[in-house]
C-alpha cells in the first residue's frame, strides 16, 4: 500500500502544486482572484483523479480485485494526504519566495470587489476588517499551513470519499459482474 500511496500522491501532488504555481502566478498578476479559484479547484480535481486511480490499482494488483470501503478509503485518504502536503509545502514556497505581497492584494481586490457590488458603508467597514484580520493571521506561518490544508484537503476527502463507494468489491461475484 505505502508504494502505491506515494506514487499516486506524489504524481498528485506534483500536477495540483505545478497548476497552482501558474495560476497564482497568472491570475495574481491579473488580479482575478474568482477565476484563480475556479481554475485552482479544478485543478484540485483533475490531480485527484490520481486517488481514482490509485485505488483501483492496489485493488486490482495487491487485493485480488476485491477491496472492502475502509480500506479503499484508507488508500485514498493517504494519497490524498500526501498530495494535499506536497501542496502545502509548494504554496509555502510561492508565498513566501515568489508572491509576498498576495495576502495585499487579495485583500485589495475583495475590499475593491466589495465596493463595486454597491455595500453599505458598514458592510464595507467589516470587509476591511475581515480582510486587515486575514493580513494579519497570515503573518503566522502555522495560520498559513492549516489554511491551505483547509482549502485542498476536503476536496481530496470528498474524491476520496466518491472514489472508495465507486471501487469497493466484497466478493468474487462481484468482480464476475462488472
Amino acid at each position: 500500500m505505502k508504494k502505491i500511496v506515494l506514487v499516486f500522491g506524489i504524481i498528485a501532488g506534483l500536477i495540483v502544486t505545478g497548476m497552482m504555481a501558474f495560476s497564482t502566478s497568472y491570475y495574481c498578476a491579473k488580479g482575478d482572484f474568482e477565476g484563480g479559484m475556479i481554475y485552482g479547484y479544478s485543478a484540485m480535481i483533475i490531480a485527484f483523479s490520481m486517488i481514482f486511480v490509485g485505488i483501483k490499482s492496489f485493488r486490482d494488483k495487491h487485493e485480488g480485485g476485491i477491496i472492502r470501503f475502509g480500506k479503499a478509503f484508507k488508500v485514498g485518504f493517504f494519497i490524498s494526504l500526501v498530495a494535499s502536503t506536497i501542496y502545502v509545502i509548494g504554496w509555502l514556497i510561492n508565498y513566501y519566495l515568489f508572491i509576498p505581497d498576495f495576502m495585499d492584494k487579495y485583500a485589495a481586490a475583495m475590499i475593491s470587489k466589495a465596493k463595486s457590488s454597491g455595500i453599505s458603508a458598514d458592510e464595507l467597514a467589516k470587509k476591511t476588517a475581515e480582510m486587515a484580520q486575514m493580513k494579519e493571521w497570515y503573518k503566522n506561518p502555522l495560520f498559513v499551513i492549516l489554511m491551505t490544508y483547509v482549502e485542498i484537503l476536503p476536496v481530496g476527502l470528498i474524491v476520496t470519499l466518491i472514489s472508495a463507494l465507486i471501487l469497493k468489491r466484497t466478493t468474487a461475484k462481484q468482480m464476475q459482474s462488472a
